[in-house]
């Protein structure tokens, strides 16, 4: 779980309090001098975020003059958290060092005896005081950085799981459309090719009739399928939309070429919206090809029509006149069909109507909802 930060005003508050407590501890003589140089200091660390070197040169006179330590050392802290320059931190350190060893007292400043071991020890101290912000501050310099290396690796790492992903989904779409392309389009061209040659040789109309239309459908999917194929070949680029999509003005066609004997009335303009248009074209497609498959000799009658605010489209089919045949099916037309109308704000309905026969209703409302 990810630790909260402490707000900025906050923290600046906090470190102002600091400071002031610090003054108030060490400045007790009632210097003048000594005073207005601490709570300069103090006063300067306000500005440590945005001017970090002007802030921490205003705080050098409080460490040469006074014993208050802990503005100039917040201030060189924030210095060092936010610059890059290491000769400049160095210069810096040393500085403030020689500022809090010579003892101010104009105009005869006094200096640290090197010479003395008591001095030297104040010395040492003084630098190892000065460099701690400094280490401190490049610490968290780094830090920041490595936790902004560590958001871009992480970034990194997910877009190629993504690469990889969308590498794997077009190795299984071109697999899938080689498979199509050998198989399904191989036994649907054999179909096509069979039945043109019923319908040359066929010992009737009706049986040259029937050859044309299989012959004629076999066609049309060869082409659907060729486009299905193209478009699993295409993964991996820009999204392919699948055109050809279906409209009001191909329901005439779909009605004539399904080899059913049905009967379309529709009063719909065709400029309703294409999402609308394709809907209704695949309801009356999923009726149409379930009443080839399970009443064969049936008749069906196909009404769409306004009603209201909505659009209705109704396939209402007799009961068979033969045996169905058994072809194999994975049953997700009539879901696939709930779906898409709820996507678009309607509903599926199906079931069994008088006579024996089925019945099919779409309802879709006119106005859709962005």
């Amino acid at each position: 779980m990810r630790a909260r930060r402490v707000p900025a005003p906050v923290l600046d508050a906090v470190v102002v309090a600091v400071s002031l407590l610090d003054v108030l501890v060490h400045e007790q003589s009632g210097d003048p001098l000594r005073r207005a140089a601490a709570l300069l200091a103090t006063t300067t660390l306000l500005l440590r975020r945005r001017l970090p070197l002007a802030a921490f040169l205003l705080t050098l006179p409080a460490a040469l003059v006074s014993d208050a330590l802990f503005a100039p050392l917040a201030a060189l802290y924030t210095l060092a958290s936010l610059n890059r320059h290491r000769m400049l931190l160095v210069l810096a350190a040393l500085v403030l060092a020689a500022c809090d060893i010579t003892w101010w007292n104009w105009p005869s400043p006094g200096f640290a005896d090197f010479s003395d071991s008591a001095d030297l020890i104040d010395v040492t101290y003084s630098l190892a005081t000065a460099t701690a912000p400094v280490f401190l501050g490049q610490l968290v310099q780094a830090r920041r950085e490595l936790s902004v290396r560590l958001a871009e690796i992480s970034r990194a790492r997910e877009y190629e799981r993504e690469l990889l992903a969308q590498s794997v989904l077009a190795k299984e779409r071109a697999q899938l459309a080689r498979e199509m392309h050998d198989v399904v389009s191989h036994q649907v061209s054999l179909i096509a090719v069979r039945a043109g040659a019923l319908q040359v040789a066929g010992p009737d109309a009706p049986t040259r009739e029937a050859a044309a239309t299989i012959r004629q459908l076999s066609v049309q999917t060869l082409e659907e399928l060729r486009h299905m194929v193209s478009v699993l070949r295409a993964a991996g680029s820009r999204p392919t939309e699948l055109t050809p999509q279906p409209s009001l003005a191909d329901l005439r066609r779909l009605v004539d070429t399904s080899g059913i004997e049905a009967i379309l009335h529709t009063d719909l303009p065709e400029d309703l919206p294409a999402p609308l248009q394709r809907a209704v074209y695949r309801a009356v497609q999923e009726a149409l090809t379930n009443v080839r498959k399970h009443a064969p000799g049936a008749t069906a009658v196909i009404r769409v029509h306004h009603d209201g605010d909505c659009v209705l489209a109704a396939v209402t089919n007799t009961a068979p006149t033969r045996p169905a045949l058994l072809l194999p099916g994975a049953h997700h037309g009539l879901a696939g069909l709930r779906q898409r109308a709820a996507l678009l704000g309607g509903t599926v309905t199906a079931g069994p109507a008088a006579g024996g026969g089925y019945e099919l209703l779409l309802r879709l409302p006119l106005r859709q909802t962005p």
